[in-house]
């Protein structure tokens, strides 16, 4: 008895499989990118119109702030999903290729209008002139290094890189040790350290202004100065003494960073294994010696986090100095200067030029933290 021969079988290659492993006729796979490229172009023509007519309109605010709403959210949400739905007419070999960057893609471009071009523009602006119109080549960064009050702001930055992040994160780092080994109260202990971090920086500066007041004639407002004539010694101008003036001001973000330091690093120390410490103590290793040989290793990284987290902090360090001597008596920064130049001044190469040298002291930091980020990732 013959058999017949099975039927011949069509094989599809995989790539023109859509979802459901069945191939969609071609009509309308072009008619769904045609469509869903049609109400794209639409809803970014709409969403222009939309911002030109926020930008010259005198409507009320409210409907302002509707129509705002209406294209961030609605707008952006069709965007990206008629953007999909173009990628899903694609061959399947380029849609795992080019997904990705259809929702990073916005994203990027944002990045670029928003951060990367005005750095771009900044450094340019630095070897311009005042008005922003003529090349004049170095002339701006040369001057930060002539001009006393630059050249000291650099300076001083430098000691508050130094100073800040070393006493917050020492402070801190007691703290946290000392509030892990409470047995009730710890949760207060660390919301009252804690607290200073909710006032701005104006605010704190605000505080800060009737401790160190100072006041020639009458009576003294100031707590410090109110102590001392209360002891019988004469009233301190203490925002006025150079360099100690620096050091003074320096205290006021060590008194608003260090519960920042203490919430981090106590959670770093409660990740510690207890069996380790444990065994320390057995071996007859004392208490210090636990802290600095197992402790702090164990929480290096957490420590590393903090630290160049302050030090950037510190280098965009602005509103203390602005409220409490609005940079005299030899307390200028670089933030300061960039804006006393730029706004007061009105000398747009040269506070680009400042900016820049700004820019360049945060770099390093950040090239360092994301190395040793790279190298930790390794190791796990």
């Amino acid at each position: 008895m013959t058999t017949s021969p099975p039927p011949p079988t069509t094989q599809v290659d995989d790539e023109e499989l859509s979802d459901e492993g069945i191939r969609p006729p071609g009509g309308m796979n072009r008619a769904k990118v045609a469509i869903s490229g049609g109400l794209l172009l639409l809803t970014a023509v709409l969403s222009l119109a939309a911002f030109e007519w926020m930008r010259g309109t005198d409507a009320n605010a409210a409907l302002v702030v509707s129509v705002a709403l209406l294209i961030g959210v609605v707008g952006v949400f069709a965007l990206f999903v008629l953007l999909d739905r173009l990628t899903d007419g694609l061959p399947l070999r380029f849609q795992e290729t080019v997904r990705p960057w259809v929702f990073v893609g916005p994203a990027l471009i944002l990045l670029g209008i928003f951060l990367l071009y005005p750095a771009i523009r900044t450094i340019m602006l630095g070897f311009q002139d005042a008005r922003g119109n003529e090349w004049i080549g170095t002339d701006n960064f040369v001057r930060i290094w002539t001009d006393p009050s630059l050249r000291r702001s650099v300076l001083n930055t430098l000691a508050w890189m130094v100073v800040v992040p070393g006493l917050a994160v020492g402070i801190g780092l007691v703290f946290a040790v000392l509030a892990d080994r409470l047995r009730k109260g710890e949760s207060l202990a660390k919301s009252l350290i804690f607290l200073p971090m909710a006032i701005s920086f104006v605010g704190a500066s605000v505080v800060w202004a009737f401790i160190y007041d100072f006041q020639a004639f009458g009576n003294q407002t100031g707590l410090l100065n109110g102590i001392l004539t209360a002891l019988g010694q004469d009233p301190v101008s203490w925002t006025a003494i150079y360099p100690w003036n620096n050091f003074f001001l320096m205290i006021i973000m060590v008194w608003m960073q260090t519960g920042f330091a203490m919430v981090i690093l106590s959670a770093a120390i409660k990740g510690v294994p207890e069996d380790i410490l444990e065994a320390a103590r057995i071996d007859g290793a004392t208490e210090l010696q636990v802290f600095w040989r197992i402790t702090v290793p164990s929480i290096m990284s957490a420590i590393v986090v903090v630290t160049t987290t302050m030090i950037i902090n510190v280098l965009k360090i602005f509103d203390i100095v602005w409220v409490m001597t609005g940079g005299r008596d030899g307390t200028e920064v670089i933030a300061e200067r960039f804006i006393r130049w730029f706004f007061t001044f009105r000398d747009q190469g040269q506070g680009a030029a400042i900016a820049t040298m700004l820019f360049v002291l945060v770099l390093p930091v950040m090239i360092w933290n994301i190395k040793r980020f790279r190298a930790e990732e390794e190791i796990r």
